[in-house]
């Protein structure tokens, strides 16, 4: 295999939601000031980039966007889901329990369909910051 490098890129936003289930506080409607450093690994092209920075903020800001400012609510939350559905406030529905790990699962799985016409990617890693003191990561590799 060839040599490879990484780069990443940081990204920021604000969103809110609750764990239900969760009885240490985290059950409370909060919010966290976000960040998220998305890594990708793989060979160079002939221009020296992996992939330009500009690209990387192009495929995975809409992403963010979607977020920024919402509550995120998962689909089994019956004290919240009715709220928000006719509040007319930004929310978004998922179905999974809104921790920082499933949240970097979700990043990568939507990251990750935006990568397929890169054929020289072959990892990708997300790691979500909730608090200045805690973070979830996953990585991901690509069948070659």
């Amino acid at each position: 295999m060839e040599n490879t490098i990484k780069i990443a890129k940081e990204f920021h936003w604000e969103m809110a939601h609750r764990l239900p289930y969760h009885r240490s506080g985290c059950q409370n409607i909060h919010g966290h000031s976000y960040r998220m450093f998305v890594e990708i690994e793989g060979t160079p092209g002939p221009n020296g980039m992996l992939m330009d920075y500009g690209d990387m903020k192009s495929l995975v800001k809409p992403i963010v966007d979607e977020l920024d400012h919402a509550f995120l609510c998962s689909n089994d939350d019956e004290m919240m889901k009715p709220f928000l559905k006719t509040s007319g406030l930004k929310a978004v529905y998922v179905d999974f329990f809104t921790t920082a790990e499933n949240l970097s699962f979700y990043f990568v799985k939507k990251i990750k369909k935006k990568l397929v016409p890169y054929k020289n990617i072959i990892a990708l890693k997300v790691r979500i910051q909730e608090t200045t003191s805690s973070y979830a990561e996953t990585v991901e590799t690509f069948a070659l």
